[in-house]
């Protein structure tokens, strides 16, 4: 995770660069708020991935002399088929078109929104692949 780190820190100091020159060179306030959110996007992860690699033990892939008898065993969780993100997604759907064509859609929305939410949550049964 410490390459990781670097890589989202790196990001964000790119941007970081650019906000002060871009400041600098147009005076404008109103961009720059776009280009500082965008050092905070990758400041914020960077940091949080740098203090947990610094709290955790070493993953196999960060090791230098990993054995194949290291990386054996569950590889993670694969959710089986489910309708549930397409329900959530028409429920996002219609609740956007709310805009257009009025409340009714987001009560609606939110209805197929909430039913995605419980749905999801209860009929998920974790599944884990072992790496042969």
């Amino acid at each position: 995770m410490r390459t990781e780190s670097r890589i989202y820190v790196g990001i964000g100091v790119f941007f970081v660069l650019i906000v002060v020159i871009y400041f600098l060179w147009s005076g404008d306030s109103g961009n720059s708020i776009f280009l500082v959110a965008s050092a905070l996007l990758g400041i914020m992860p960077g940091l949080y991935l740098g203090w947990w690699s610094r709290r955790m033990n070493p993953r196999p892939e960060d090791v230098e002399d990993v054995t194949t008898d290291d990386i054996r065993g569950d590889v993670g969780y694969f959710p089986t088929f489910t309708i549930w993100p397409f329900v959530l997604g028409m429920g996002v759907f219609l609740t956007a078109l709310a805009f257009v064509f009025g409340e009714w859609t987001a009560v609606v929305g939110m209805g197929f929104v909430l039913s995605a939410a419980i749905g999801g949550t209860l009929s998920s049964k974790p599944k884990v692949s072992r790496h042969v």
